[in-house]
C-alpha cells in the first residue's frame, strides 16, 4: 500500500481562526468574540483560536501601572463566560488573558476551555519582548510553567504565544514533550511611522520562521494575529499597524489558510491531524537530532 495513501484523509481537526480588530469598549469585544466563535462552530469547527490578549487594546504601547488593573484572575470572568460558551457549542477554545497571579505578579497567559466549559491547562508566555511600542516587560512576569503541550479531547495542544514564535527551541520542545500542533495568539505588527517596505520584509519573516517550525518538527501551526490600527496613548509614536495576515500551515510549512492583513475575518480551516507520522517517516528529523552535542545551547553565547 502507498504509504501516503495510508496516512492521509484520516483523523481531520477543524479549526476556527478570529481575526479581529479591538476597540477600548472591552464589553463590545468580548461580544464580538462571541460572535465570531459562534460562527466557527456554525461552519463545524470543533476547536476555536483567537489571538492575543483579545478582549482589550493592547496595552503594552506605554508603561502605565493603572493598566494592571486589565489583569483578571484564572479562573476567572473570562474563563466563566468563555467556558459556558464553549460547553454550549461543544467546543475546545484558546484564550489569551492578562493573568492577575497576585498582587505586582502578572502573566501574558493562554488558556484552554474544554468541551464541557472546564480549564483544560494553561500556558505562560516564555519569551517577553522590550521593542518601542511593546514594552511587556514592564507587565509580565516570564512563564514558569515550562513547554508542556494541553490534553484536550481533539489533541494535544502545543500552545505558545506571540513573541515566542521566533524561538525554535519552544517549538522543539513542545514537539518532543508529545504537541500534535502549534498554537500560537498573536498581536504583532509594524510601527506606524516604520517604512511600508520594512513592514513587509519584516511579515514576511515573521510567518517564514514559523513555516521553520512546521517543517523542523513535522507539525501543524495555527497563528491568528489582531489586526487594525491602534493609536499610542502617550502620543510619542504614530501607533501600530497590526499585521492581522493570520495563517494555518501543515506539517511541511504549506499553507492551508492565509489573512489578508486588512480586515476582520474568520476562518474554519480542516488539518490533517495523521499526516505527521507520515511526513515524519520521510523526514525524520527527530531520529537524527545529535543530542549528545547540543549542551552548548544551554549557554548564552559561546564565544
Amino acid at each position: 500500500m502507498d504509504m501516503l495513501n495510508k496516512y492521509k484523509n484520516m483523523r481531520k481537526l477543524k479549526i476556527g481562526m478570529i481575526q479581529q480588530s479591538c476597540s477600548a469598549d472591552i464589553e463590545s469585544n468580548i461580544a464580538k468574540l462571541k460572535q465570531n466563535i459562534r460562527k466557527c462552530a456554525e461552519q463545524g469547527a470543533e476547536l476555536v483560536v483567537l489571538q492575543e490578549l483579545h478582549n482589550s487594546l493592547y496595552f503594552c504601547q506605554v508603561e502605565d501601572a493603572k493598566l494592571c488593573d486589565l489583569a483578571e484572575p484564572i479562573p476567572g470572568r473570562s474563563t466563566s463566560e468563555f467556558g459556558a460558551l464553549a460547553k454550549e457549542l461543544s467546543i475546545v477554545i484558546v484564550l489569551s488573558l492578562f493573568e492577575r497571579r497576585t498582587a505586582g505578579i502578572y502573566h501574558n497567559t493562554a488558556v484552554v476551555i474544554e468541551k464541557d466549559g472546564s480549564i483544560a491547562g494553561k500556558y505562560r508566555k516564555m519569551h517577553i519582548p522590550d521593542d518601542p511600542c511593546y514594552y511587556e516587560k514592564f507587565y509580565f512576569t516570564p512563564g514558569d510553567m515550562g513547554f508542556e503541550p494541553i490534553r484536550t479531547s481533539v489533541a494535544n495542544l502545543g500552545v505558545l504565544v506571540c513573541w515566542d514564535q521566533w524561538y525554535p527551541e519552544a517549538a522543539r520542545l513542545m514537539a518532543l514533550n508529545g504537541a500534535e500542533i502549534l498554537i500560537y495568539p498573536t498581536a504583532i505588527g509594524g510601527v506606524a511611522s516604520d517604512d511600508k517596505a520594512e513592514q513587509k520584509m519584516q511579515m514576511e519573516a515573521w510567518q517564514l520562521v514559523q513555516r521553520g517550525h512546521a517543517v523542523a518538527n513535522g507539525l501543524p501551526v495555527i497563528t491568528v494575529n489582531r489586526v487594525g490600527h491602534e493609536d499610542d496613548p502617550s502620543s510619542n509614536t504614530e501607533g501600530i499597524d497590526f499585521w492581522g495576515y493570520s495563517f494555518a500551515l501543515g506539517q511541511q510549512g504549506e499553507i492551508l489558510a492565509q489573512f489578508d492583513t486588512q480586515n476582520e475575518e474568520i476562518k474554519v480551516v480542516e488539518v490533517d491531524m495523521d499526516r505527521t507520522e507520515y511526513v515524519r517517516r520521510g523526514w525524520p528529523f527527530f531520529r537524527d537530532r545529535r543530542i549528545d552535542a547540543y549542551g552548548d545551547i544551554l549557554n548564552r553565547y559561546n564565544k
